[in-house]
């Protein structure tokens, strides 16, 4: 059902690997006061793994994520994604790599109020440059996998949170990632909804993708196939469930 085109998990490194990361430290420098989110992570990811990154507030989960997404750099450390060093890519190639390599699926949504959910889902697709028929087949295609085809002329403030969710879920998808990042995805829905769109990620993992998903939810942590702890902005363990 949710079989990727490559049907590979992505990409990877000469090594296997689809993400390495080694040595990797971010500090944030307020005024006189240097804050130091992580403390030399290291970690590697293999192409279709399912992982849990799970810690207590203000442990680093957040601060990780966005330097795998892209969104933000290390102040020190190598991130290699798809075997190439992050931190010489120019600003139009980490723009790109956001928008063909990573899918985000965050709390809150984050979907755009004032267009439908079906505009919501095209909009990475427009950036990519897809065509019309392409974009419509493609926006159809994942309101059908994620079960909301009578939903997607619905703007997202006449959805319930569930819907809005995985309406966020198909536009990470949108444009065929080798990674979904999701973060604290079930933190504003109540439990049926939540359980709901952890079965969604254990189908796409199903079908091929790498996922890696914050949780303070014990209980979807171990529905994962990996748990890696953080603490202090160390990762303190790294088991397979």
């Amino acid at each position: 059902m949710f079989a990727r085109k490559n049907g590979n998990g992505g990409a990877a490194g000469t090594n296997g690997f689809l993400i390495e990361l080694a040595g990797i430290r971010k500090v944030y420098r307020t005024g006189a006061l240097d804050v130091e989110a992580l403390r030399g992570i290291d970690l590697a990811v293999r192409g279709n793994e399912f992982i849990a990154v799970v810690g207590p507030s203000g442990s680093g989960k957040s601060t990780l994520m966005n330097i795998l997404g892209c969104l933000d750099t290390p102040t020190e450390g190598s991130y290699l994604l798809r075997g190439e060093e992050v931190a010489r890519f120019s600003p139009d190639r980490l723009a790109e790599t956001r928008n063909r390599h990573v899918g985000f699926v965050f709390q809150n949504f984050n979907l755009l109020p004032q267009i439908t959910a079906y505009e919501n889902v095209e909009m990475p697709l427009l950036f990519r440059g897809t065509g019309a028929r392409e974009r419509r087949e493609r926006v159809e295609r994942l309101f059908e996998q994620v079960a909301l085809l009578d939903r997607m002329k619905h703007r997202p403030t006449e959805l319930s949170g569930g819907q809005m969710q995985r309406v966020a879920i198909a536009r990470a998808l949108a444009c065929d990632p080798d990674i979904i990042l999701a973060d604290e995805p079930t933190g504003n829905l109540d439990s049926g909804s939540g359980r709901d769109i952890v079965h969604l990620f254990e189908e796409l993992w199903t079908g091929g993708r790498t996922i890696l998903l914050i949780t303070h939810d014990e209980s979807i942590a171990k529905r994962t196939r990996r748990i890696v702890q953080l603490q202090d902005g160390k990762v303190v363990s790294d088991e397979m469930t």
